[in-house]
């Protein structure tokens, strides 16, 4: 018997369907949503095996992807070596690059907008993109040859990349497409390293503004020392009319605490009987990292190490005879000049009773979906006027800065022949046109050699020592020249067996010349000392030990010392509590240990105590050595010379015990009020967070998982963190360690990941060994088993 369906019947069961029918439709549009978006994907993610032409190669180039993701270069020219370089840190940065390159032009507001203007203009007051193409006609034929070639190689990955619309996402999701890279890029790139590293000139600018805000004995309590020419140059601050949290507010100031620490052991303290060298460099913590690993070899070159993305060659590393680490020294290599301004003409400036022109430059700012911005740069005889670039007022008194950066310079050519070299003496030659930033370099050799090295352009000055702004309206504080090359400080094997640096302190009270007031503290030094000092049988698993060292000599000495000056008396429940955990405290900075999280809340609560709601917050940014002053601030007060500062916030025993209390309400606040249940992990975290992961959701796509962290700034495995999120943002992105008795291998890691494409297994793959303090092997030889192979055809 068949069933009537009557039209009223068919219209109830059709609509009882149409939810099935929606639900299906959009179960297909999401399915072929998802496969768009994994063809998209997948277009984009880097050729890594197989075949690919790359135009203008005198020959085949086969690039060999290790298990890590570090390329391996075989070139059988110098020119297809360096275009091949150029396009495989293309396939796996190219994102990166542009921004790197944007960032230090002062071209960020070209494709994110509004928001960056005052950054761009920042970078083009500087004009670090100017001094990279002053610097261009310093260099050889054969180092521009090199910057073209590579420049070739970049340019060869985006053309390719352009026609299949395989470009990295994230440019598709900035709605932008790279321009064409240019020698002058990379260049400007190893200028924005040079400013990284620093040259203190926000110290200046701050004890400045000490000078003009507070009582001379008040200002001079902040600073390192007192100035040289002190009465003179403390004068001519206080009557001028400069309102610097006006004009330095929206500066970009380098991290304090970029630094590193490098050491290197003599065969005599090895079991191997041949030189240990460790390095990691502290930067800034992202995704990708700042270091691109890579070895290069053709004839000429075989060398191993890590290189800034967008720059060729490798500036860190070894080869088959050599290898070599480097921190910073930290010098005085910026000077603010006071200018005194025509009242008559905004754009000269009295010198020796007379007004001189000042160079003006046109830097009109383009700007994503809206007009280019006006915007000029005024650059005296001593550099650019740099009081101004966030306003339009153009007061009768300017501050300019003078910093060897911002001359010609030709780092590269140094770097190339480093790559190269096969000896000291060759290596110790190639560092003359290493000029800015000023390095500490670290050396040893299959030969046994280990040496020392800070080399770089230090200025000496005919009056004043780079602790304030000087006047620049007469030739009292000129630059008379550079600390001779001959007399930088060096050392060739020394007795004690190793070289080790920290940025810390590197000369004696006898060094003729002023190198800077602002050294690093100096407990990572003095860890990497103990540690060393400890045995003659050294191998690379203690290099990577101590890389890894989270001992806190700032605890050990503050913690007995604070205890004793704190005022017990009305402590809580939890406040005693907090104070039993931190007596037993080992001093190891461990990421599941209660007392670092105490320790470290109470230093940043006494800085509160002492500066809050007294010095504006927006100058505290430019307090350059921080935290040199306050610890030099605590000894002074611990041992009866309580200072202005200490005094004006009540004594040293009401800072403490305040201080502390604080600390511990905010330990609460974070964890809870059991004490013994804190974790310094909890609060102190690494990220490793992508340019693009501040914008939501896209967070959840680029930035990896967060991982709980052990140390901290002080201790030699450095984690320097934000004080109000805990986040950890700073430390070394790459550790290193190279066994000379076995020079083809060496011992890496490298964090997040060596790739920028998103979806790759070299993304983020590295973080728990980061974390763990466990290292990959790069080999120089027998490095083609289990890689992926990838031959760059002519």
């Amino acid at each position: 018997m068949s069933t009537v369906v009557t039209p009223e019947k068919h219209v109830k069961i059709q609509r009882r369907k149409w939810p099935y029918y929606l639900l299906g439709g959009f179960s297909l549009l999401l399915v072929i949503a998802i496969a768009v978006s994994f063809w998209f994907v997948q277009n984009t993610a880097p050729k890594t095996k197989g075949e690919m032409i790359l135009s203008g190669l005198e020959e085949s180039v086969s690039i060999y992807r290790d298990e890590s993701g570090i390329p391996h270069i075989e070139a059988s020219s110098t020119k297809d070596l360096f275009m091949a370089q150029g396009f495989v840190t293309a396939q796996d940065r190219m994102f990166q690059m542009d921004l790197s390159r944007r960032q230090a032009s002062g071209t960020l507001s070209e494709v994110i907008g509004e928001s960056t203007i005052d950054k761009d203009k920042f970078f083009r007051t500087l004009g670090l993109r100017r001094a990279a193409e002053d610097s261009f006609d310093a260099y050889s034929q054969e180092a521009k040859q090199i910057l073209q070639w590579y420049a070739d190689g970049v340019n060869a990955y985006m053309a390719q990349a352009k026609e299949e619309n395989s470009l990295p996402l994230e440019f598709t999701l900035a709605g932008y497409e790279p321009n064409e890279w240019d020698p002058i890029d990379s260049l400007t790139i190893g200028k924005y390293m040079a400013f990284d590293l620093g040259g203190h000139w926000e110290g200046q600018a701050f004890r400045y503004y000490l000078l003009q805000n507070f009582s001379e004995e008040e200002a001079v309590d902040l600073f390192p020392s007192y100035p040289e020419e002190g009465s003179t140059v403390i004068q001519e601050i206080k009557e001028s009319n400069l309102d610097m949290s006006k004009s330095f507010a929206k500066s970009v100031i380098p991290d304090q605490y970029n630094g590193s620490n490098n050491w290197v052991v003599s065969g005599d303290k090895t079991a191997s009987g041949q030189p240990l060298l460790a390095n990691d460099p502290h930067l800034g913590l992202g995704t990708p990292p700042i270091w691109y690993e890579t070895h290069l070899n053709s004839p000429e070159y075989n060398v191993s190490g890590v290189i800034f993305a967008g720059v060729p060659g490798i500036i860190v590393g070894r080869n088959d005879s050599i290898a070599w680490g480097v921190t910073n020294v930290g010098p005085d290599v910026q000077d603010l000049y006071i200018e005194k301004r025509n009242p008559d003409n905004p754009t000269e400036f009295q010198y020796n009773d007379e007004w001189e022109k000042a160079e003006v430059i046109d830097e009109s700012i383009p700007v994503k979906d809206s007009e280019p911005i006006p915007y000029k740069v005024v650059i005296t005889r001593h550099g650019p006027i740099l009081s101004e670039f966030a306003y339009d007022d153009q007061p009768d008194t300017a501050l300019s800065l003078r910093w060897t950066a911002l001359d010609p310079s030709s780092e590269l050519e140094a770097v190339l022949m480093m790559d190269t070299a096969s000896n000291w003496e060759e290596f110790k030659s190639a560092l003359t046109s290493f000029h800015t930033p000023a390095q500490n370099f670290v050396f040893a050799s299959t030969d046994g050699t280990i040496a020392y090295r800070a080399n770089g352009l230090i200025p000496i000055r005919k009056n004043g020592d780079s602790m304030v702004p000087v006047p620049g309206w007469n030739d009292e504080y000129e630059w008379e020249g550079y600390i001779p090359w001959e007399e930088l400080p060096t050392i060739v094997n020394p007795d004690e067996g190793f070289i080790s640096t920290a940025n810390n302190k590197i000369t004696t009270e006898d060094y003729p010349y002023h190198i800077t007031h602002t050294w690093a503290q100096r407990y990572r030094q003095d860890r990497i000392r103990e540690v060393l000092l400890e045995s003659d049988e050294l191998e690379p698993k203690d290099m990577m030990a101590l890389q890894n060292d989270f001992v806190n000599l700032q605890g050990k000495e503050f913690t007995p010392l604070l205890i004793e000056e704190l005022n017990s008396e009305n402590l809580t429940s939890v406040e005693k509590e907090a104070l039993s955990v931190l007596n037993e405290w080992n001093y190891i900075d461990g990421r599941d240990e209660a007392a670092p999280l105490l320790f470290h809340l109470w230093l940043v609560e006494m800085e509160k105590v002492l500066f809050d709601g007294k010095i504006e917050k927006e100058m505290m940014p430019l307090f350059d050595g921080k935290s040199q002053v306050v610890d030099q601030l605590i000894r002074r007060a611990a041992s009866g010379d309580e200072g202005p500062w200490i005094k004006k916030s009540g004594g040293f025993t009401s800072v403490v015990t305040e201080s502390y209390q604080a600390a511990v309400a905010r330990a609460v606040d974070l964890q809870g009020r059991t004490p013994e249940k804190w974790s310094w992990g909890t609060f102190h975290a690494v990220p490793f967070e992508h340019p693009l992961g501040a914008i939501k959701p896209l967070n959840l796509l680029f930035n990896p998982d967060v991982n709980a962290m052990d140390g901290s700034r002080v201790t030699v495995g450095a984690a320097g963190w934000n004080t109000t999120t805990g986040l950890v943002t700073h430390g070394a992105p790459w550790r290193g360690v190279t066994d000379l008795s076995n020079i083809q291998t060496s011992y890496n890691v490298i964090s997040p990941g060596q790739s920028g494409f998103v979806f790759s297994k070299w993304y983020d793959n590295q973080i728990t060994d980061w974390v763990e303090g466990e290292y990959h092997e790069t080999k120089m030889n027998n490095y083609e088993e289990n890689a992926q192979h990838l031959i760059l055809k002519p």
